[in-house]
């Protein structure tokens, strides 16, 4: 039934109308809740000049540039962005390492991940998720004669992502590491790695990452703090205790629109990496429940319209169609985890949903080449130049 599913014939429709009513749906709730969850905040803060719209009014410049943005990239055919894609990653490596340089790079909570461009502020490990999709989609199709070459296929491939590992640890921005492996390597491994390379990978990828969290007190720390955040409730446990009582609170329809209390300055980064527990609050469960339910749909959109590229032997579209729903529907399930208390504190927010105008701009980009793909796809079906 399932491969049924996927293999099946595009609708007559020119694009996959319900993929891009899921992602607007989720941004305009994002809106909302960004505005519900900031106006306290933003309302008695100094650097907001205590206008209680200050995000609201941001929110919606990020998501008015991200929606232009969408609409030029998706007119822009899928071989160019091929033949883009070396020249992107590269890009995206030199602006990691403009980060880290002092006076151009900003820091914020002792993490220097941003650009400061005096008008906004730029998250480059934000873009280099899509520069790294795009890349290892291309690699895997140039080099699928010798995929299965440790020495020839996968060493190359190892070299860059540990550069870029260095790059994002030297930030520090562990989670958009873990989000970036997991899914290069995961579109590799379908592309035709060897099955004993990729055992061995993950492997070294699971002691890579303990060693990173051993080797590092603050790490430490959030991972006891997860472990049992209510043993110092006011320290190590603090954001993700806060986090748990909003769920509690908000039980199965939530307390109301704008009534929640812990975005009242006591749960931190209410309107960014959290944005769910304030969801979980004001709207219940069943407000999770429809972001869970409309993200799931876009991943699966995602994984349907790869299929339907690899069926036409599009291999670099099937790829980093793949790619994008690995990479979002990846991201979406650590932010909830974090936020339900499944997972350590991770700083990954809510794709499409949290504040952040960087990566709003990347996820509509990165869904529009996949509304792209799928465009083409239907023009492949009937008969017609792609």
């Amino acid at each position: 039934m399932a491969s049924y599913v996927f293999a099946q014939k595009p609708h007559t429709a020119e694009y996959d109308r319900s993929l891009a009513w899921a992602a607007l749906l989720l941004a305009a709730a994002g809106l909302v809740m960004v505005y519900s969850a900031s106006i306290d905040i933003a309302g008695t803060s100094r650097y907001t000049g205590e206008n209680s719209a200050y995000f609201l009014v941001r929110q919606t410049i990020f998501l008015g540039a991200s929606l232009l943005a969408a609409t030029m990239v998706f007119l822009v055919p899928v071989r160019l962005w091929q033949k883009a894609a070396p020249w992107l990653f590269v890009a995206g490596v030199v602006l990691l390492v403009l980060v880290l340089v002092p006076g151009i790079g900003r820091d914020v909570n002792g993490a220097r991940r941003w650009l400061n461009l005096r008008v906004f502020n730029i998250q480059p490990s934000e873009l280099m998720k899509l520069a790294a999709v795009l890349y290892a989609a291309d690699y895997t199709v140039r080099k699928h004669s010798v995929l299965k070459s440790f020495k020839k296929g996968l060493l190359p491939m190892l070299g860059v992502m540990l550069l870029v590992s260095w790059l994002l640890l030297r930030e520090p921005d562990f989670g958009a590491l873990v989000v970036i492996a997991i899914t290069i390597f995961g579109m590799i491994f379908v592309g035709g790695m060897n099955g004993r390379h990729f055992a061995l990978l993950v492997v070294m990828l699971a002691i890579g990452f303990a060693g990173l969290v051993l080797s590092s007190p603050y790490r430490m720390h959030r991972i006891f703090g997860f472990m049992d955040p209510w043993n110092d409730a006011f320290g190590t446990g603090y954001q993700l205790s806060h986090a748990l009582i909003a769920f509690g609170r908000g039980e199965w329809f939530g307390v109301g629109l704008g009534a929640s209390v812990e975005k009242l300055n006591y749960l931190p980064e209410a309107h960014t990496d959290f944005l769910l527990a304030v969801i979980a609050e004001e709207l219940g469960f069943v407000g999770v429940a429809v972001v869970v339910g409309l993200v799931a749909w876009i991943v699966f959109r995602a994984f349907a319209i790869g299929r339907q590229a690899a069926l036409r032997e599009r291999h670099f579209a099937a790829l980093a169609a793949l790619g994008i729903g690995v990479w979002i529907g990846f991201q979406a399930v650590i932010n909830m985890g974090v936020n339900m208390g499944l997972l350590p504190t991770k700083g990954l927010t809510l794709p499409l949903m949290s504040f952040g105008g960087t990566g709003l701009v990347v996820n509509f980009v990165a869904l529009a080449i996949l509304l792209r793909i799928d465009w083409e796809n239907r023009q492949l079906a009937r008969g017609l130049p792609a």
